[in-house]
C-alpha cells in the first residue's frame, strides 16, 4: 500500500481537467502516466484517442479456461473550483486519515484499486483482465461510442469491474445496483430585442432575468418535487438513512429543510431531481441599471435508472416552453443525456463480489445501494455485452466531497477497496476453473 499510495499522489498532481476551457495536455499527461502504470505491471497498453480525450487500453490475456475481467476507472477530473480549499488541490495532503486533492478519489483512486488488485497477484493474477481508464467521463464520454465501435473487440469481458462509486459508509462496503439517468439542457429566455434603461421601462417592460426566475420556479412544486408531468419515478431500497444522516453526508445549512417527499433515499436514487448548475447573468459588482433582454440558465436533470432520457427530454422541453413567463420566447437545447442502469445482482459474479468484500471489511456484509449521479460508462457497456456481468464498486465514502471542495479519500477504506478487488480476481478465477 506504500508504493499504491504513492502513485495515486503522483497521478492527483497531474491536473487532468477534461473541461474543454482547461489546459488539455494535462489530460494527455495523466494519459500517458496511466499506461506507463499498467505497463510496468506487464500488461500491452495502448493509448486510444478517438476525437476526444486520450483512453487507456491495457491487457493480459486470461489463462487457459479463465474468464476476462474488464477493470474500468476514468483519469480525468473535474474542475478544482474557485474557493473553499483548505489545502492544494492539485497537491495531495494527508490530514488524519484522509489524502485531500481533487480527483485523489473520484477517479484516481479507483485506477490505482485496479493496478493494486494487479500488483497483489504479481502482475499474473488467475483470470484475464483488460484495464480501460477513460478520459472524459467527467465532460459526457462524447467519444466512448466510437472507442465501442472501433476497439470493442479488445474490451469483451465476462464481468466488468467499475470503481466509480461509494461505499455505504465508512467501515461498511456497498455494490451500486442502481444509477439515475441524466439529461443536462441550456434554456434561454428573451424578453427583449436589446437591454434598456430599467428605471424607464421597468413596470411595464418584463426582463429576461425575472422572466427566467420565474420560469425555473416551475420546476418544482412547494414541497420540492420535480414539477414536470409525467417523469417515472419509484421507491428506492429500504436502508436506515436518516435526516441526521443527510444533514451530515450533504452539509446541509441548519435551518434550512430537505426537500422533496418519500424515503431520502427514494429522493436521491430513484426519482427525479432537477438543479439549476449555471446562470449566465451581469454580476453584482458590475450590474448596469437595465433591464437585461435575456436570461440563460443551465439545468441537470436526474432521472429514474429506467427512464428513456429522449422522453425526459422531451417532457422537460414541453414544460418549459409552455410555462413561458409573459410570453417571453424559450428556447431548450440539449447539451447532454445519459442513461441510467439497474441490474439483476443475482449470480455466481456478484456472490464472488460479496464474499470479496465481507472478507476484506472483516466480515461486514457488503448492502447493495442506488445512486442518484450518472456513469454513461455503464449503460453503454450493458448494452455492447449484455453478457457481462456489471458490478459498480467504490473508492468514495459519504465524506469524500467528489466534485466539491476538500475532496478526499480514507485511505483505510482504499486499502479495503484494494483487497477487496484483489480477492475478487482471486475468486473469479476459480469460477473459470469449476
Amino acid at each position: 500500500m506504500p508504493g499504491v499510495r504513492s502513485d495515486l499522489e503522483t497521478l492527483t498532481r497531474i491536473p487532468s481537467v477534461s473541461l474543454p476551457s482547461f489546459d488539455q495536455r494535462h489530460v494527455e499527461d495523466s494519459a500517458t502516466a496511466v499506461a506507463d502504470l499498467l505497463r510496468a505491471e506487464g500488461l500491452s497498453v495502448e493509448i486510444v484517442l478517438e476525437g476526444g480525450r486520450p483512453a487507456v487500453i491495457g491487457h493480459l490475456p486470461a489463462p487457459e479456461g479463465a474468464p476476462t475481467v474488464l477493470l474500468y476507472a476514468h483519469h480525468d477530473v473535474q474542475p478544482p473550483g474557485e474557493t473553499g480549499w483548505d489545502t492544494e488541490p492539485f497537491e495531495p495532503t494527508l490530514v488524519g486519515e484522509r489524502l485531500y486533492g481533487r480527483g485523489v478519489a473520484d477517479d484516481k483512486a479507483g485506477v490505482m484499486a485496479h493496478v493494486a488488485a494487479i500488483r497483489a497477484h504479481g502482475g499474473r493474477p488467475p483470470v484475464g483482465v483488460t484495464v480501460f481508464v477513460e478520459g472524459e467521463e467527467e465532460v459526457g464520454s462524447e467519444s466512448l461510442p466510437h472507442i465501442l465501435e472501433r476497439h470493442g473487440d479488445r474490451l469483451a469481458c465476462d464481468a466488468i469491474v467499475l470503481a466509480d462509486s461509494h461505499n455505504w459508509k465508512i467501515g461498511v462496503p456497498a455494490l451500486t445496483t442502481t444509477l439515475r439517468g441524466m439529461v443536462r439542457v441550456v434554456v434561454e429566455v428573451r424578453a427583449l430585442d436589446h437591454g434598456v434603461h430599467s428605471g424607464m421601462y421597468g413596470g411595464a417592460v418584463p426582463d429576461g432575468l425575472t422572466a427566467l426566475a420565474r420560469l425555473l420556479a416551475t420546476l418544482h412544486d412547494d414541497a420540492g418535487d420535480v414539477a414536470v408531468p409525467g417523469l417515472m419515478t419509484s421507491d428506492a431500497a429500504d436502508l436506515d438513512y436518516t435526516e441526521e444522516d443527510l444533514r451530515r453526508d450533504s452539509g446541509l445549512s441548519d435551518g434550512v429543510s430537505p426537500i422533496g417527499t418519500g424515503s431520502f433515499l427514494s429522493r436521491m436514487w430513484t426519482k427525479p431531481s432537477m438543479t439549476v448548475i449555471g446562470i449566465d447573468a451581469p454580476s453584482v459588482e458590475k450590474a448596469a441599471n437595465l433591464l437585461t433582454p435575456v436570461g440563460r440558465a443551465k439545468l441537470s436533470m436526474r432521472i429514474h435508472p429506467a427512464e428513456d432520457p429522449r422522453t425526459a427530454y422531451r417532457l422537460l422541453k414541453e414544460h418549459l416552453e409552455s410555462n413561458a413567463p409573459w410570453g417571453c420566447q424559450v428556447t431548450v437545447t440539449l447539451d447532454d443525456e445519459g442513461s441510467g442502469f439497474a441490474a439483476d445482482a443475482q449470480g455466481p459474479v456478484y456472490d464472488a463480489a460479496r464474499s470479496a468484500f465481507r472478507d476484506a471489511w472483516d466480515g461486514v456484509d457488503p448492502v447493495d445501494i442506488g445512486v442518484g449521479g450518472s456513469i454513461p460508462f455503464v449503460a453503454a457497456f450493458a448494452e455492447r455485452f449484455p453478457q457481462a456481468a456489471i458490478l459498480v464498486t467504490g473508492v468514495e465514502d459519504p465524506d469524500t466531497r467528489a466534485h466539491a471542495a476538500n475532496e478526499s479519500l480514507h485511505l483505510g477504506e482504499f486499502e479495503r477497496v484494494c483487497l477487496a478487488e484483489a480477492l475478487l480476481l482471486e475468486r473469479l478465477g476459480r469460477l473459470g476453473q469449476a
